[in-house]
Order: C-alpha cells, then sequence, then structure tokens
C-alpha cells in the first residue's frame, strides 16, 4: 500500500515560474489575503521569540470600577491559585461592559496581575464570553439533544421571525448548545435567567417583554419563587394528566396546561 503525499516528491522542485512567484509577491503584500474564516487569526504566523514579555497593566494606571475591583478580588480570595478566578472575572467585567472588550479584559488584568492575552486566550474559547459586542440583552435558545426533541429550533425561529417583526433591537438572539436544563425542554437562557418550558406561541410575549424591558415570562424561569414543571404540578394533583402526556407532538403542550394560561399565569 503506497503512502498519500500531500508534499512535493522526492527530487520534486517547488514552482518558480513567474506566475507562481508574482502570486507568492501579491500574498505578501496582501493582495491575495487569507479567508479569517477558514484560518484564525494569528494561527498562520509564527511567534515572535525576540519580542520581549507582554506586560502586565499597572493598577495605579487602570481605571477599574471599584464594584468591579471589589468582585474580583472577592473571587481571587477563594483560591490557592488567583488564576482559577479568571472565569467568573471576566463573566463580572461582562456584565459590567455588556462583553469582553480590550478595556474589560485591561482592567481584569490589571487586578489579577495577569497579561490581557492570557485573559484572551481564555475568553475566545468560552462561548458565553463575548469578544465582540452585541446586543445588551440576550436570548440563547437551547437547541441541543433534550430540547430539539420538543420543537426547540421552531421556538428558537419563532422568537427571531418575531423580534423582525416587532423591530426589536439590542438584542443577540441565537441558537445554543445545551445549557444544562433538560427537565424544562424547550428553554432558553434570557438574560442569563433559565426560563421554561417554552412554545412558539410565546414567542411574541418574550419580544415584547424585551422590547418594553420588563421581566420576561415571570414565574416560568427557573429561579423564580413557587416555580415547578408543568408535569411536576401534574404529579403533585393527584395523577392528574401531565403536560408530556397531552403533548401531541406540536411542541404546544405549555399552552394547553390545565392551570396555566397561554401566557403562564395562573387560568
Amino acid at each position: 500500500m503506497s503512502a498519500r503525499v500531500d508534499g512535493p516528491t522526492s527530487g520534486a522542485q517547488p514552482d518558480r515560474s513567474s506566475g507562481s512567484a508574482s502570486k507568492l509577491a501579491g500574498a505578501r503584500s496582501g493582495e491575495h489575503r487569507i479567508d479569517r474564516r477558514l484560518t484564525p487569526l494569528g494561527w498562520d504566523e509564527a511567534a515572535d521569540l525576540d519580542k520581549p514579555p507582554a506586560p502586565i497593566p499597572e493598577i495605579s494606571e487602570t481605571e477599574v470600577p471599584a464594584q468591579l475591583r471589589e468582585r474580583i478580588e472577592a473571587l481571587m480570595s477563594r483560591y490557592p491559585d488567583r488564576r482559577s478566578a479568571v472565569l467568573p472575572a471576566l463573566d463580572a467585567a461582562q456584565r459590567v461592559h455588556g462583553w469582553c472588550s480590550p478595556e474589560a479584559i485591561g482592567q481584569v488584568a490589571a487586578v489579577m496581575r495577569v497579561t490581557p492575552a492570557y485573559l484572551s486566550s481564555v475568553a475566545t474559547f468560552y462561548d458565553m464570553l463575548r469578544t465582540e459586542p452585541f446586543g445588551r440583552r440576550y436570548v440563547y435558545v437551547c437547541t441541543s439533544v433534550a430540547c430539539h426533541l420538543r420543537n426547540a429550533k421552531a421556538v428558537h425561529d419563532a422568537i427571531s421571525d418575531e423580534a423582525d417583526s416587532q423591530g426589536l433591537e439590542d438584542c443577540d438572539i441565537r441558537e445554543f448548545e445545551c445549557l444544562g436544563a433538560c427537565d424544562m425542554a424547550p428553554m432558553a437562557s434570557i438574560d442569563g435567567r433559565y426560563v421554561g418550558p417554552l412554545d412558539t406561541a410565546d414567542a411574541a410575549e418574550i419580544v415584547a417583554a424585551l422590547k418594553e424591558d420588563r421581566e420576561v415570562l415571570p414565574g416560568r424561569g427557573l429561579t423564580d419563587r413557587g416555580f415547578e414543571l408543568p408535569w411536576a404540578q401534574g404529579a403533585d394533583t393527584g395523577g392528574a394528566q401531565t403536560d408530556r402526556e397531552a403533548d401531541d407532538g406540536s411542541g404546544s403542550s405549555w399552552a394547553r396546561s390545565g392551570e396555566h394560561g397561554t401566557d403562564g399565569s395562573p387560568a
């Protein structure tokens, strides 16, 4: 069995024709640019080992909001190695700035005594840390297996379409890979608040609440006082038909629950 060779075979010479040379020159001059969608920025360039070490911002020269500094210092005090607090510290900065901007990363770096490059390497790995500005508010609809099987994609599309219809701005709406709340599928994280089970009929109210800066679907959040899943409610009422048993596969089971109206409020 012969092995496949992707580079020049033994004895072969690279093409050094004038056409090839002009292409190389054009690439060096920027005429032929690398598609960054295929090649992440920086991965195609070797590190400059002669450059001086990356500096750590001086806290005395960096303006950090007092509450953010206190929060980061409190987080660092929980761990024997201060770098263990990087994720919650970046999250705290994101809550202040709306995203992990260069300014936000610089502030965290100054307090934690690490380089901005180190923080950037962490922030670009985790999807919930945003390194580009998005909307002031967000709706992350879980479309992983459990939610997908309960019509989550249709819920996401309904919210997205309703946002366009109502002219909702400054809000990031997207599908998300597993938010870890399978028992309330289909669900979404709305500004960090887990809400569900959701239905396509909820889309209009979700968007309206976001647009009017109201709480989204009060009583339907995982941390809301008195929150119970509809099928748990059925079990508590002496074996009444549960929401799952009543589901006909259309994804509208919540609206048909005998104890709640279509907006999730008591009927």
